[in-house]
């Protein structure tokens, strides 16, 4: 069973740092493993120790649910637009060789609209019109009415924008400070023009199970209250969820019948990694395509208050392309030190299928 969630996030700003970007910087969606990790911790506070630990030993054998990386919806007088990552490969009919009048815009679309996702992964491909279209963008001449235009298709960077504000530390022995500035990100809300944005995750339940279905929407309710990300002291995060069916554009997607391959829509990681990933000599499949994160930070445990950086684990990146459905694990990231509980960050996958007849790496 499927859902889609949408997290409104109205007039609240967010913050959700990566490593890498430090404080000053922040990302505009969460990847799966850090939604995972915030799933749980408040699941663990609504629902007690033993409920949170029968369900992680659930997720080593059998996960219960599986759910994708948050990424960002448009709403414009009630059509909503759904952005996906873009595969690693290049769609059917995009012409590599000859690629130079459009190939900088193109290498732009780290994300596209569902329509435009569809029917170049699972549709006609990549079409002239595209190409004449991709043109016009990079020149500065593409019109309103033009497919990928309606589609939303460059307007990813329109739907919020990213401000930095400024902050001072004080040191409680010395009185010293410190300034600094916090970056946030405010998502497009324009209440009166019934156009805004946010962020969603689809959410797969292996088996149905009601009471299990009930207690996750239940988290996500407490989530939203408590805030998702960073600064939440200051009101950062807080959002409104819209817990919906599977809509029947989402389960087309699902029930291409053609695929050939799997892009995933989370972070992926599995120790060792499946037989099938590989060819007859050892090697990982050619027609694996793929990007690697590196996948750190800091715990933060309500029940001890510690605070330790954890075991850094290496994950696919969403985008990623495989011959067949990867599953994922949960990996262990208690740092040494930490003896109170394991700590772990999940590597448990969702994907998309999709036809890749002549894989080309995008």
């Amino acid at each position: 069973m499927w859902k889609l969630v949408r997290l409104n996030f109205g007039r609240n700003p967010v913050h959700f740092g990566e490593t890498g970007i430090g404080i000053e910087e922040a990302s505009e969606r969460v990847r799966s493993d850090t939604l995972f990790s915030a799933l749980i911790s408040n699941y663990a506070r609504l629902f007690g120790k033993d409920k949170v630990e029968k369900l992680l030993e659930d997720f080593k054998t059998s996960p219960p649910f599986r759910h994708s990386s948050t990424f960002i919806y448009r709403c414009q007088e009630g059509k909503y637009i759904y952005y996906l990552p873009k595969p690693l490969v290049f769609p059917q009919g995009y012409d590599v060789e000859n690629d130079l009048e459009f190939t900088k815009t193109y290498k732009k679309l780290t994300y596209l609209p569902l329509e435009v996702w569809q029917r170049w992964y699972q549709g006609e491909g990549f079409t002239t019109s595209d190409r004449d279209e991709l043109i016009a963008e990079t020149k500065k001449k593409a019109k309103k009415s033009d497919p990928l235009q309606k589609a939303g298709t460059f307007a990813y960077g329109q739907v919020y924008k990213k401000h930095k504000l400024p902050k001072v530390a004080i040191d409680r022995n010395t009185r010293a400070t410190n300034f600094y500035h916090t970056g946030f990100v405010q998502f497009e809300y324009e209440e009166n023009r019934h156009r805004h944005s946010g962020l969603y995750f689809l959410l797969k339940f292996t088996q149905p199970n009601p009471e299990l279905e009930n207690e996750i929407q239940a988290t996500l309710h407490f989530l939203g209250e408590e805030g998702l990300g960073g600064e939440r002291s200051s009101g950062a995060g807080r959002f409104k969820v819209e817990w919906l069916d599977f809509p029947q554009e989402w389960q087309d997607i699902l029930n291409f019948s053609q695929a050939n391959s799997y892009s995933l829509i989370s972070l992926f990681w599995e120790l060792p990694l499946s037989a099938n990933l590989f060819n007859n000599q050892g090697e990982i499949h050619q027609s694996v395509v793929y990007e690697i994160l590196e996948r750190g930070g800091w715990l933060a445990s309500f029940s001890s208050g510690y605070q330790l950086r954890r075991q850094m684990v290496r994950m696919f990146s969403e985008g990623s392309v495989f011959p067949v459905s990867p599953q994922g694990q949960l990996a262990d990231v208690t740092p040494e030190k930490y003896k109170l509980h394991r700590i772990y960050r999940s590597g448990i996958s969702l994907s998309l299928p999709l036809c890749i007849p002549n894989l080309n790496k995008s």
